[in-house]
């Protein structure tokens, strides 16, 4: 039990160690060895060196359909990436955007601390911002604790969005948005810092994954009834100071179960019905946050690096296919999320990532031979999706 050990040590520190997986305020990481996964001087793992500034002419007429685009937390603005060549136009959305998503209208849905931008990803235009009436959020601010919009789904059918939203040193929402009258219809009260918001496949429930509570709020769409499912593989010993939480989820395309990857050791398969779960066994071996499945059902998890830097292994991206082999592919220095390409044949994983130790890109990575390259894009983008 490696990892209880670990939580039994964090404990003793959660007083004094502030990181992104711990309770605390901005800028009071704790100083960490060179090549450490918190180390800006010097990336990790066998990827090619920064890239090169891209100059990428802006595509005449509506967004190319396959672009990326990115929330970059650094810069109040979501990037426009082409995946081949890099960033080509920016737009302003609001203080500390954080995740995202695109509907079929080309629309994207942006949480930032403000309010849930709207855009117009085709004529990259925002076209509103919607205001949170979760009170006791705070002021707009930047930094990875501040109050405001985290994890963002939209409704299968286009109709809602749900954002949740963190109140710092409380219990978050998730809020109810009407995607065409663009006005909030709703708020429901789940659990600390909403990292993650997913929906199931008939649009029913939401799920909030709720990192500094250690668990997963179902909410009904009707009526915006809840229940909380705790979710700790580890046990919740260390409390807000522990690292062993979890942090995004997906839905299971084949039977609606949500997969929640730890540690690169431990994959939660939890039944949002029954509430019940099995742990599976992953082979990473190092501190996992963002999540993404293709339509096939292969999992794809962002390593960030390790927690025990004498112990763990480095940044990676788990490829897991749906019998539970996996591939590891190592990454250079820090990431948070990853998309995947409509074929699933590719994998997007930005480098903003929500502790020190990020840079200004996306690393793109070939599913089938592992190789990878890097794209500057924006400042710090930490949700990315694909129009």
């Amino acid at each position: 039990m490696r990892r209880a050990a670990w939580a039994a040590a964090v404990v003793t520190a959660a007083a004094v160690l502030v990181t992104g997986c711990t309770v605390g305020g901005e800028d009071n990481s704790p100083s960490v060895p060179a090549g450490s996964a918190t180390d800006k001087s010097t990336p990790q793992g066998r990827n090619s060196g920064p890239a090169a500034e891209p100059s990428v002419p802006v595509p005449p007429g509506r967004t190319p359909s396959g672009t990326l685009l990115v929330t970059d937390f650094g810069a109040d603005t979501v990037t426009f990436v082409d995946p081949d060549r890099g960033a080509f136009d920016s737009v302003e959305v609001g203080t500390a955007p954080y995740g995202l998503v695109v509907g079929d209208d080309e629309r994207a849905w942006v949480a930032t601390a403000e309010g849930v931008a709207v855009v117009d990803a085709g004529k990259r235009t925002r076209i509103a911002r919607i205001p949170y009436e979760t009170e006791g959020i705070g002021k707009p601010t930047h930094g990875e604790y501040r109050g405001g919009g985290m994890g963002i789904a939209l409704a299968p059918d286009g109709r809602h969005v749900y954002v949740g939203v963190n109140r710092p040193g409380d219990n978050g929402t998730v809020e109810v948005i009407d995607t065409h009258a663009l006005k909030v219809t709703g708020v429901a009260e789940v659990g600390r810092r909403p990292f993650d918001v997913d929906v199931s496949r008939d649009g029913r429930e939401v799920y909030a994954t709720d990192h500094d509570s250690f668990d997963v709020t179902v909410v009904r769409t009707v009526g915006l009834d809840t229940r909380r499912i705790e979710v700790a593989p580890y046990g919740t010993e260390g409390g807000l100071g522990s690292w062993l939480k979890p942090h995004y989820a997906v839905v299971r395309p084949s039977d609606g179960r949500l997969l929640l990857p730890f540690e690169g050791e431990r994959l939660v398969v939890l039944d949002p019905q029954t509430g019940t779960s099995r742990v599976e066994s992953m082979t990473a071996n190092t501190h996992q946050h963002g999540a993404a499945i293709t339509i096939d059902g292969t999992l794809l998890v962002v390593g960030t690096g390790p927690i025990d830097p004498t112990r763990d292994e480095g940044p990676s991206l788990t490829v897991r296919h749906p019998d539970g082999r996996e591939r590891v592919i190592p990454l250079d220095g820090p990431h948070e999320d990853v998309a995947a390409s409509r074929d699933g044949r590719t994998a997007y994983v930005t480098g903003g990532f929500t502790r020190d130790g990020y840079w200004d890109g996306i690393t793109v990575v070939d599913l089938s031979s592992g190789a990878s390259r890097r794209l500057t894009a924006g400042e710090r983008p930490l949700g990315i999706a694909v129009l």
